[in-house]
Order: structure tokens, then C-alpha cells, then sequence
């Protein structure tokens, strides 16, 4: 059969929280030949663990600062617990996935950040194995990617913003089009009073509307996060709430749902 690929990214906890159906609507796509790849986030479920262990979680710049302790919790709780929830999720349905993280394979090779010294183990995406998505999807498993990486070397890892590996995942599979599953229909803009989606925002528009506040509190870092996914091939990355029934299959036939953020109009 032949298949093509698309990229999901999703925060753990958004997708823990889906309706079954979402998950059978993924695999009606796996079954049509369209294979989803899924790079995950799970900020808050780390949040929680440090705090139960003690730890304290500290921003740089919206970049958590992770030492090697806390990058031991950021493996455990990612590429542990959350990518293992959202693989038995999808099997529930009747879909085959197959979890794994960026250090298996040496699926996400990175290089430490630019400011290590304010945010110890981050780390930018340098490569991505490709070869190695693309046989687990050949042999008719969907892919939840967990993300961390690792060095050139094999020794050390590195905790990668999910937004920034998922962007760098979807442009080395050659991917054009990422759809971001979240809790919101879309951007929202005040018209005449009234609330509206926006069917297309540009990344130029995106960052005049959080500089006049209409974009504002909580849609800030789901757009910056969006725009963060546009890069190398990818052109356009399309905010979806996971909750439209669906929503997976009118995204990919076209229809007009969400919001599409495109590079320039």
C-alpha cells in the first residue's frame, strides 16, 4: 500500500485528555494510507514530577532550565509515562504506533543551545533520522516520538523544546504541512464584539496581533509554539482543537477548520 506522512504535534496532556474517537478517526487515516507522525510535549506532567521530588522548575526565556537531574525526570515522565499513554490510546483504538524518543536510533541528534550556561542540557535539533521514521511507518506503525535528543557522540542527552522537534521532524521527513491538536478552536480575533476564528494568519500578522493584544494570556505560546514549527519545508502549520470530530480527516482533505499559519501570505 502506498502512504504518505503528516505531522502531529500535541502536548501530552491535551492528547491524554481526547475523545476516543479522535484516536479512531487516526487510525481510519492509518488504514486510508495517510500515517500520522506524532512528536509529543508534557510540560506540566514535568512540572508536577519535579515538584513532587523537590525540584524546582525554573524558565529561562520559556526554555526550562535542566540540569542533569531534571533531565532525568524530563526522560522518565516524556519518553516514560506519557509517551507509553498515548501509544496504548492509540492501539485501543485498532491502530499500530510505536513509541520511541529522540535518543533511539539517534532519531533527534542535537548540539547544546546557544546559552547552556543559563539553561544546562537544551538542546537544537542538528538531524533527524528520517530513514528510521519512515520504515516504522512503512511497516504500518505510527510513530510517537518522545522529544529528546542526542549528541553527535551517543553520550549526552539533551532536552528539546517539542514545538522546535517537531518542526525539525516534519521539514526532514519532507512534510509541508504540520497540524498543531490543541484545546482552542483556532486564533481568535474580536469582530463587530464578537469573537471569531481566523481561517488564515501569517506569521508577520501573528506577531502584530500579540504586539496590539489581541492575541493575548494563554494563546500566546500556542501561536509562538505554532510558528516556532514552521521551518525548513514546512509552510504551514494549521491549529486544530482535537475535540472537532474528525478533525484529523477534514485537515487533510482540505476543509476550512482551524486556523492555517502560513510564512507569508
Amino acid at each position: 500500500m502506498s502512504y504518505h506522512c503528516f505531522v502531529i504535534k500535541c502536548g501530552g496532556s491535551t492528547l491524554a485528555a481526547l475523545p476516543s474517537s479522535f484516536f479512531d478517526d487516526m487510525r481510519k487515516l492509518q488504514q486510508e494510507g495517510a500515517i500520522p507522525v506524532i512528536v509529543h510535549g508534557g510540560g506540566p506532567a514535568i512540572s508536577s514530577t519535579l515538584e513532587q521530588l523537590g525540584i524546582e522548575s525554573v524558565f529561562v526565556n520559556g526554555l526550562r532550565k535542566t540540569s542533569e537531574e531534571v533531565l532525568d525526570v524530563v526522560e522518565m515522565v516524556l519518553a516514560g509515562r506519557i509517551n507509553k499513554e498515548i501509544v496504548r490510546k492509540i492501539q485501543e483504538s485498532g491502530a499500530k504506533a510505536l513509541g520511541l524518543s529522540g535518543v533511539d536510533g539517534q532519531l533527534i541528534q542535537a548540539k547544546p543551545v546557544d546559552n547552556t550556561e543559563e539553561v544546562g542540557w537544551v538542546g537544537d535539533v542538528t538531524a533527524v533520522n528520517a530513514e528510521l521514521i519512515q520504515g516504522i511507518v512503512s511497516m504500518g506503525y505510527i510513530p510517537v516520538i518522545a522529544p529528546i535528543g542526542i549528541g553527535e557522540d551517543g553520550s549526552q542527552r539533551f532536552n528539546i523544546n517539542a514545538d522546535t522537534a517537531a518542526g525539525a521532524v516534519a521539514s526532514r521527513v519532507g512534510v509541508e504541512r504540520m497540524i498543531v491538536v490543541t484545546d482552542v478552536p483556532g486564533v481568535m480575533k474580536t469582530v463587530d464584539g464578537e469573537k471569531k476564528v481566523l481561517p488564515s494568519v501569517t506569521v508577520q500578522e501573528i506577531d502584530q496581533m500579540i504586539e496590539s493584544g489581541e492575541i493575548y494570556g494563554g494563546m500566546i505560546p500556542k501561536v509562538r509554539a505554532a510558528v516556532q514549527c514552521i521551518q525548513g519545508q514546512v509552510r504551514e502549520v494549521v491549529i486544530v482543537d482535537g475535540t472537532v470530530p474528525e478533525v484529523l480527516s477534514k485537515v487533510i482533505q482540505g476543509e476550512a477548520i482551524g486556523t492555517r499559519i502560513v510564512k507569508e501570505a
